[in-house]
């Protein structure tokens, strides 16, 4: 079965022809199973936020091709069409977007775009805010009477009302404060493991691509540096620290307990696992 969404040698320019040319993305290959939970992570420039509005046809390929379920998504208008409700993209601060009168418009503003029933759309919009955290109360009010994190679940419900097999979030839990953040984490990743869906996530916190994703995308200059588990990607701090890139809280102690000299495993990326391994060096006396 092929992949659900790959690139090939995937390159965009950005004002080509120019003095201002510049290469955003350099002949990326890329694969997307089905179900998978990846989280972007990279500087920034780097090319991340390029490169996934190419995955629902926002932006065209200067050269390369991406494929959905195997293909060319630019082989046709209609097939450009038809990605675009498969693929889900919600932007950076998509709060910004709201523009109905009310949230149950707003959540039904891309269904509706769809030509679905009347019924079907209701359906759909109930389940996109319960997924998103929107409760029902909120459903016939205005969106701009809503705070910000508020807003932020509705703008993402908005998506997850068309059902995408690919859903996108471009720094979802960007601005808000710690308890708006874990709420929007906690919803993503009901969300994925109820519906089995792609889930891709562009961060610039470590801590929550270390605990949310199955596989990390490390990007660097326009080109992908880095794919694995967190496990295998944090375990190579010092390469991720040449590209200017954090690691989360507990690589960032156990990599300072390493430089002291206690033996703890390069792969401990979560507190849990670094409480395990200094309490493993103890017994063998090595801390």
């Amino acid at each position: 079965m092929a992949p659900i969404i790959e690139t090939r040698s995937l390159t965009h320019i950005y004002g080509a022809g120019t003095p201002f040319e510049h290469v955003a993305l350099d002949n990326v290959d890329f694969t997307a199973e089905r179900g998978e939970l990846i989280a972007f992570i990279g500087h920034t420039g780097s090319g991340k936020s390029t490169f996934v509005q190419h995955l629902n046809g926002l932006l065209k390929p200067a050269s390369g091709q991406v494929l959905f379920e195997g293909e060319d998504i630019w082989s046709s208008k209609e097939k450009t069409r038809a990605v675009r409700s498969r693929v889900g993209l919600v932007f950076q601060y998509p709060e910004y977007q709201l523009f109905e009168e009310t949230v149950r418009k707003d959540i039904a503003y891309g269904p509706k775009n769809m030509g679905l029933s009347a019924k079907e759309i209701e359906e759909r919009v109930i389940e996109a805010a319960e997924f998103s955290g929107v409760s029902e109360d909120m459903l016939d009010v205005s969106p701009f009477e809503l705070s910000g994190g508020q807003k932020r679940r509705v703008a993402i419900a908005g998506v997850m009302a068309m059902r995408p097999s690919v859903l996108i979030l471009d720094e979802p839990t960007a601005g808000l404060d710690p308890s708006g953040r874990e709420s929007v984490l906690e919803n993503i990743d009901r969300y994925h493991r109820s519906t089995g869906s792609t889930v891709m996530i562009i961060t610039h916190d470590m801590d929550t691509a270390a605990r949310i994703a199955d596989r990390l995308v490390v990007f660097n200059h326009s080109k992908i540096a880095m794919s694995g588990t967190p496990a295998e990607v944090f375990s190579q701090d010092e390469k991720l620290f040449s590209m200017g890139l954090a690691v989360p809280s507990a690589t960032k102690v156990a990599h300072e307990l390493r430089l002291r000299g206690v033996d703890i495993n390069a792969a401990a990326f979560t507190l849990e696992q670094v409480v395990e391994e200094l309490l493993r060096a103890k017994e063998a006396g090595k801390c």
